[in-house]
């Protein structure tokens, strides 16, 4: 076996912490295994309970696509019962077809995340503590472009790092962001301000991402301004690849979306709820063993010299107030002729600090 499973696995373990009894929920598909027997073998180290729980798909598949609205729109006892009593869980995405899920209505997943959002709000608002992360399998290196091996070594590089020399770093940047009001994001078809006055941000590292590496706030509800164009990469969320996406928001509300592709999806997500078409994150993306775009969020928004911002729901636990069953990340490239001023100062210019 691959020596980098094993140490993957520690790192994962470490994200949750479990203590002795725990009973911590994997959740994963069939590719997974190697992965998933590591972890449940440390956990079993740690004197924590593996519960292994096996899909075909990660975002509702036959179900989602065919059950009655009210069976999607209301989870069964039985699901409800375990999300309440799981101590933590580990979310391992192993996808044979990163694509299975793509002719799925956007109302029929928003219904599903929407049914989730409310019994999984203790991991959500980190009263909890859970991790999700990627194996890497054929299908997530075919997305990113590159034959298995070469992907293997980037996620590996990705996430088996100095994580604490990385969180230090993060922290001094977050520094100049918290005592912030007025963040300007400037880039190719793009110039939006938004506010952080009362926010404080949070740095990810060994927490709930695996890769972590971003630095995260819940911008001012009703405080976004301008025009945000993600012409470098598509956004792409639940198995869907929208390109193209152009928003304009008045108010802190998108009132004009447009895309290339895809834009049906777009349009549908957006309307899913009223909080749909608000920001509920804006994230710095930090790793420095993530230097190009993957087609996967996951790894995307962690991209040294990029930004994303969430539209849909916020982190309460950080100031956020926006409510929704969506939570869509979008990747803005800015390493090439883009910059972030903070209260009309410049903090960083074609991806380089200048703090």
């Amino acid at each position: 076996m691959d020596p980098r499973i094993q140490a993957y696995a520690r790192v994962l373990v470490d994200c949750v912490d479990p203590q002795p009894g725990w009973q911590v929920s994997i959740r994963s598909q069939p590719p997974g295994r190697p992965l998933i027997e590591e972890v449940a073998r440390e956990l079993a180290r740690r004197g924590a309970r593996a519960l292994v729980r096996l899909s075909f798909d990660s975002a509702g598949g036959t179900f989602t696509r065919v059950a009655p609205m009210e069976l999607i729109e209301n989870p069964c006892d039985i699901e409800l019962h375990e999300i309440a009593n799981t101590d933590s869980y580990i979310a391992i995405l192993a996808p044979e077809n990163t694509r299975a899920a793509a002719d799925i209505p956007a109302e029929r997943l928003g219904a599903r995340q929407a049914a989730l959002r409310k019994p999984h709000m203790p991991f959500l608002t980190d009263q909890k503590p859970w991790v999700g992360c990627y194996f890497p399998t054929a299908a997530a290196a075919q997305d990113a472009g590159l034959p298995l091996p070469a992907f293997e070594d980037f996620l590996y590089g990705a996430v088996l790092i100095d994580w604490h020399e990385l969180r230090d770093r993060m922290e001094r940047i977050a520094e100049h962001f918290d005592r912030a009001e007025t963040v300007r994001i400037v880039g190719v078809e793009t110039d939006l301000t938004f506010s952080l006055a009362g926010r404080q941000g949070k740095v990810d590292a060994l927490a709930a991402n695996m890769p972590g590496g971003e630095i995260f706030y819940s911008p001012v509800e009703d405080s976004a301004e301008g025009v945000i164009s993600y012409l470098e990469y598509p956004a792409c969320y639940l198995e869907h690849e929208v390109g193209g996406v152009r928003l304009r928001f008045e108010g802190g509300r998108i009132v004009e979306a447009s895309a290339t592709s895809d834009e049906e999806f777009l349009l549908g997500a957006l309307d899913t709820d009223e909080g749909a078409r608000r920001l509920g994150e804006f994230g710095i993306g930090c790793n420095p063993g993530i230097q190009r775009h993957m087609r996967n969020t996951l790894f995307d928004e962690k991209m040294e010299g990029t930004i994303h911002l969430a539209i849909g729901t916020g982190f309460p636990q950080i100031g956020g107030l926006n409510e929704s069953a969506i939570h869509w990340d979008m990747v803005k490239e800015l390493r090439n002729g883009g910059r972030i001023e903070l209260d009309g100062k410049v903090v960083q210019e074609n991806g380089v600090w200048a703090l």
